[in-house]
Formats: structure tokens, sequence, C-alpha cells
């Protein structure tokens, strides 16, 4: 190769290929990562053509990052005066763009583990608080055997590119130069588009070839989708989110909500006092972190994590349909408290203006409560203290209300010291003779985990242990709570933030978005009773102001459980797709305008 091809094209195909190497290595890295995921069933052939979709999308990002070094190299074909400094200048541009694109398949993999989606811009969402994510990722060990191999891989990659590029250039016949020089912007501009059909380059689409959810990501490379999502964002039409005319939207609403006057501009709707009293003057809404319903024993996990949650759901008016809006804990606690959806990227509690909105902490305060908010991390991530406090949050008890000794991970305090925390603070509220609305967002069952010395799990597995210690700290709470005086007259909501990724039949991991939704109330004045209709969090403001037979004039898509109104559908988000769903049915609708239907 080296004694025909001019040297441009000799040096560009051996470092085509170097790269091609690596970024095989990853997506190795990423299937070995998430095997678990293929099952009992996989097959060998359908791996292997994963890969071979994977080389395309490969091939894209290495001619993006190649086509520059090229024209370059073929320059100094033609200008043997300046070939020594061209090719310096290639040599840092290849190592400094390749190791770019690798440090983004690295990110990837741990990217992917969480979310079963491949990086896109939604990563950047956290951005603006740096250390509080640069500490998530060093506490957390699983990110170290990843980052290993990636700064392995990349400094072979250099090595080795100064090896390709020290090799002497042989001369080669103008007339060769200008040929080769031709065959290769083709190639690159082939190799760009990722196929060679005329109508449209490769999409993420393409990627799609199986019926295996997992396998049908594998193929692509996160460079490509990270880019093509930032390139998807700024283009104007999709600055604002537009599913359908205004007045088309609005008439479907009022008539799924029910609201008898269509003549009017609005979803507003007074609710009224129930009629069924109920000696309920505080609430307690506490969101547990990561808690999908699959993880319960009373949704088929065998390994007993959540005895408590369990006992609690069969005391209570329990929901067993029920849905997070989106993927992350800030679309938790905006859909929870605000009862308002999750529109696909979008960050609801960050921009230049804080919105406010008529949530819960709004319509409780205005009857006289307190609203206080507890975490056991920086009030700031996610912008949530600035948020809450805008909406009508009273009080806000974060990492700098602890004492630093309790401090253990970049996550803040454990779930149960954190609850051991707000009980008297609670008390000392109610002493006063004053409602109270709390709203206690965990963390423990996130990376990176703590687990206390004091707590001994049952199982082997650290994802295991964080749950049964999430479950215990919650018990501990409970404990804790019947023994003060406000307990008995307090309704106590739970709900997840979001689920996990647990069973990944489809594209959008139902597990991701299932969570538990319970409403207890102390000596059984909300009766034990399960509601088989499609619900989530949107329903949670709603049904507590009922519970606590407060009025309020409803400005929010979320509904009432305790109505005869029922949802004929649940829909929820997940970053880049919406998924819709009765009770047979599962629509899953794609930012790009792709959808599937499928008979769950």
């Amino acid at each position: 190769m080296q004694s025909h091809l001019p040297a441009s094209l000799s040096k560009i195909i051996r470092t085509y290929f170097l790269g091609l190497g690596i970024f095989t290595l990853f997506r190795l890295i990423l299937l070995v990562s998430e095997w678990h995921r293929l099952g009992d069933t996989y097959d060998i052939a359908t791996i292997f053509q994963a890969f071979l979709m994977g080389i395309r999308f490969d091939t894209v990002i290495l001619c993006y990052i190649l086509a520059l070094p090229f024209l370059l190299l073929s320059v100094g074909l033609f200008l043997p005066k300046a070939n020594l400094k061209l090719e310096g200048t290639v040599r840092f541009l290849i190592i400094l763009l390749c190791s770019i694109a690798f440090g983004i398949s690295a990110a990837d993999i741990p990217y992917f583990n969480h979310f079963f989606s491949r990086l896109s811009i939604t990563a950047l969402e956290w951005m603006d608080s740096p250390m509080f994510v640069l500490g998530m990722i060093v506490q957390e060990p699983k990110y170290w055997l990843i980052l290993l191999p990636a700064i392995l891989l990349t400094w072979s990659f250099t090595r080795i590119v100064l090896r390709i590029f020290d090799t002497t250039n042989r001369p080669t016949r103008r007339i060769a130069n200008i040929a080769f020089t031709v065959v290769g912007v083709l190639l690159l501009v082939a190799g760009m588009r990722g196929r060679l059909a005329h109508k449209s380059p490769i999409r993420v689409g393409t990627a799609y070839f199986s019926q295996s959810a997992f396998l049908n990501q594998l193929g692509l490379n996160p460079n490509f989708t990270f880019l093509k999502s930032y390139l998807l964002s700024k283009k104007k039409e999709n600055q604002g989110i537009h599913f359908m005319s205004d007045s088309l939207a609005l008439s479907m609403t009022q008539h799924f909500l029910a609201i008898e006057n269509k003549d009017t501009m609005s979803i507003s709707r007074i609710q009224g006092i129930s009629p069924t009293q109920h000696n309920l003057k505080n609430v307690v809404v506490i969101l547990m972190e990561s808690m999908s319903a699959n993880k319960m024993t009373r949704h088929g996990n065998p390994h007993n994590l959540t005895p408590f949650l369990d006992s609690l759901s069969h005391k209570s008016a329990y929901y067993p349909n029920a849905y997070s809006a989106g993927i992350h804990t800030f679309n938790g606690i905006f859909s929870s408290l605000f009862s308002l959806p999750a529109i696909y990227r979008k960050h609801p509690m960050k921009g230049a203006v804080i919105a406010e909105y008529d949530g819960l902490f709004e319509n409780t305060k205005k009857q006289g409560h307190h609203t206080i908010y507890f975490c056991t991390h920086d009030g700031q991530f996610d912008n949530v203290e600035g948020f809450l406090t805008a909406n009508k949050c009273d009080e806000i008890i974060a990492a700098d209300d602890y004492p630093s000794e309790e401090i253990k991970s970049t996550l803040g305090v454990p779930d149960d010291y954190m609850f051991r925390t707000a009980v008297p603070k609670l008390t000392q509220i109610a002493s006063t003779n004053t409602p109270f609305t709390a709203v206690v967002m965990t963390a423990s069952d996130h990376g990176p985990y703590y687990i206390p010395p004091y707590f001994n799990a049952k199982s082997k597995d650290k994802k295991q242990q964080i749950v049964e210690y999430a479950d215990w700290s919650l018990r501990t709470f409970f404990e804790q709570s019947k023994e003060q005086p406000w307990y008995d007259s307090t309704l106590f909501v739970l709900v997840a933030d979001h689920g996990a990724v647990m069973h990944t039949v489809y594209d959008m991991p139902l597990s991701f978005n299932h969570v538990p939704l319970l409403f207890f109330a102390p000596n059984g004045e909300i009766p034990a009773q399960v509601n088989p209709e499609v619900t989530g969090q949107l329903d949670v403001f709603p049904t507590i102001m009922d519970y606590l037979n407060l009025p309020f004039e409803n400005k929010t898509l979320g509904t009432n459980l305790r109505d005869t109104v029922n949802r004929p559908y649940m829909y929820f988000n997940g970053d880049d797709k919406y998924g819709v769903l009765d009770h047979d049915w599962f629509l899953i609708q794609k930012e790009d305008g792709s959808s599937g239907l499928y008979r769950y």
C-alpha cells in the first residue's frame, strides 16, 4: 500500500482502520456491561450484525474527523516545502479530535447503563453544576472501570498515530496524486453520508434492524447521536414544540378532562370540597429516587427488596398502573407538584426567568399551610431551590443544613439521616398549630451508592442492597412519625421521581416510567383499595387537594383520582420520544416523527 498510494491516502487509511478498531472496542465494552439485556436467547449472528452496523456509524464519524487532515496532506503532495508543517498540524488535529471522540464514547457507557439511550445533548442539562456531576463520577467505582480502559485506548491510539506519521513519504507521480486525491475525497463524502442512496444520509433509525431494543442501539456511535441531537435542537422548527393546532389541542383536552363549558378558551375548572370528609390537615409527599414499580414484590420482583413499601401499599389507595412523567428527577418534582407534563428535553425548572405555576405549594399555602422541601444534597442542583422558592415553598432543607460530618457523598446525607432530620422539623411546625405541606426527595438509590455501616442488607448485589436500604429508611421514617402528634392527621403520598432501566423489551423501557403511587392515611381513614386505571404523577396534586378537603381552581392537566373521570390513557416522556399507554396498547412516538405501536 505504501509503495503505490500517495502518503496522504495511505496514512489516512491506516488511521481510519485504527480508529475503527478503537470504536469497536468501546462498543464491545458496552456490550459486556449490558450483556444481561440479551437474556438467555441471544443470537450471535444478530450481535455480529449490530457490530457491522456500528462500522457504518463509526465510519461517518471518522470520515468527518479525517476530512480536513486528508485535504491538508493532499495539499502537501503538491507543496513539498510546506509538507512537514502540514503533517505536524495533521497529527495534532487527528489526535485531538479522536481523543474527544473516544472520550464521548467512554462517557456514553455509564450514560447508556442509566438511561438505556445513547448520549445526547440531554447530558448537558447538568453542565451548570459541573462539580456536583464530577463528584458523582469520581465517587462511583464503576466509572473508573470505564475511565482506565478509555485512557489506555486513547494513549495507544496516540502512540500508533505518531508512528504512522513518522514513516518516510515516498515520491509519487503528480497524475497519481491527483487521481488518488479525487478518489479519497469521494470516499470521504460517501463515508460521511453513511449510505449510497442519494435521497438522504444515514439516520439514527437506520440502526434499528432487529427485535432487540438493546442491539438496535448497540450499532449507534454516541458521537453521532450527540451531534445529531445538537443539530436538531438548533433547527428553527425545533426551537418550540408544535404538536397540533391550539384549537384542536384545547378541544381534545377539554373532552378528556370532561370540561362541560367548552366555549371557554381554558382548561380551568373548580374542584370543590369532597363529600367524603377526612381528618387530614397535613400532607407529606415522598418522592422516591429511582423506585421503579418493578422493584416491588407485588409487581413481580422475586428478591423481596421492598417489604415495607409493599406492606404499606396493601394498606393504602394504591395505583398499580401509575407512570412518571419523565425519566429525570426534575421531571418527577415538577410533574408531581404542578401536574404538568415533561416535554422532550425541556428542563421546566431552568431558564433566564423562573416561571411561576399554580401548584401544590401555592394552593396549600393559600389555605394556611407551611410549605417545606427536604433533600439530601445541594439544593441548587437542577435549580430546585430557586425554582421552588419562587413557587411558594417557604423553607428548603438541603446539604448546607446538615452537619458536615454527615455528608457521605456528592449526594449528601443518607436517606435515613434526612428522614430523622425531617421528623423533628415537622413536629416543630405542627407545634405552632400550623398545618404543613412537606415534600421529601430521597437520593440514596442513585449512584454513587452509600450504605451506612449500621444497615445490614440481605442481598449480595450492591444495586439490590441500596433498594433494601431505601425501603428500610422509609420504615424508620414512619416508625418515628407514629410517635408524633401530627401523624394521625397527615396524608402520606408515596411516588417515585422515575423508575429504573430493568426490562428493555421496547425502546422506551416501561420500568423506567412505571412507578408505585399510593395515598395512605393512619387509622384507616383511606380504605385499602386497588385502582387499576392508568394514571401517573400528573394526578398527584389534584388528588391531594381532594383528600385534604381544600377547594381550588385546577388549571393543570392533572385529574382528581377520586373523581369519576378516568384517564383513557397515560403519556410519558423519554427525552427524545413519548410513550402513550392504555390497558392494551403502547405507542412510542419519536421526536424525528417515527413511531411504533405494540400490544404489550
